[in-house]
């Protein structure tokens, strides 16, 4: 029994990981501004803030779950559906920043291409994670141990890669235009809240 939980303590901290490419989104520091700038980062900002909970949120059930008295037919049901929540929330921000178009800046389409193709690759890792995690063998304690071992190393190739395009979108003026709306802020407060 005692086999998984070390491997589960991995999985948690692998996948605590996860939530910091989001937070990607959301900027800091930065002045005044022009409007038409202004209004595009209001506009990703507001439909990032809910997707960005979301994600905190399967983080937290995931750490939940991962505590040593979890049983592997817990883990695994906590697991698929968080990577499920994390998918379609990394969907909906690929969507929404697609919906915004390019930001007013030099090479906002190339940039917006690249942000919305990372996002979009993203929720398709987590999709693929969620299958993983649906095929293991609970029956089997060290089988199951096996399984979640490698979706920790997936996730942690997931966290280190994931944001490139993201902070190449925010980079100068986007970022400084989206570090001034409130919703970018409450979503970069809330990020290291615990859940209660």
């Amino acid at each position: 029994m005692e086999g998984t939980n070390p491997v589960n303590k991995k999985l948690a901290a692998a996948l605590s990981g996860g939530a910091v490419l989001v937070l990607a989104l959301t900027g800091c520091g930065g002045d005044d501004g022009n409007e038409k700038l202004d209004a595009w980062a209001k506009e990703v900002c507001d439909a990032v803030q809910p997707q960005a909970r979301k994600i905190e949120s399967a983080n937290a059930a995931i750490q939940k779950e991962t505590s040593d008295n979890s049983t592997p037919e817990e883990v695994q049901k906590a697991d698929s559906k968080a990577f499920q929540d994390m998918s379609e929330a990394y969907k909906a921000i690929g969507a929404a920043v697609s919906k915004a178009g390019a930001p007013d800046v030099e090479d906002g389409e190339q940039k917006l291409t690249n942000a919305v193709k990372e996002l979009n690759g993203i929720s398709a890792s987590y999709a693929s994670l969620k299958k993983q995690v649906d095929g293991l063998d609970t029956d089997d304690q060290a089988k199951f141990a096996d399984g979640l071992k490698d979706i920790a190393a997936e996730l942690d190739k997931l966290s280190k890669s994931g944001n490139d395009a993201l902070n190449e979108l925010e980079e100068g003026e986007v970022g400084e235009a989206m570090a001034r709306q409130a919703s970018c802020k409450t979503a970069t407060a809330s990020a290291p809240a615990a859940q209660s």
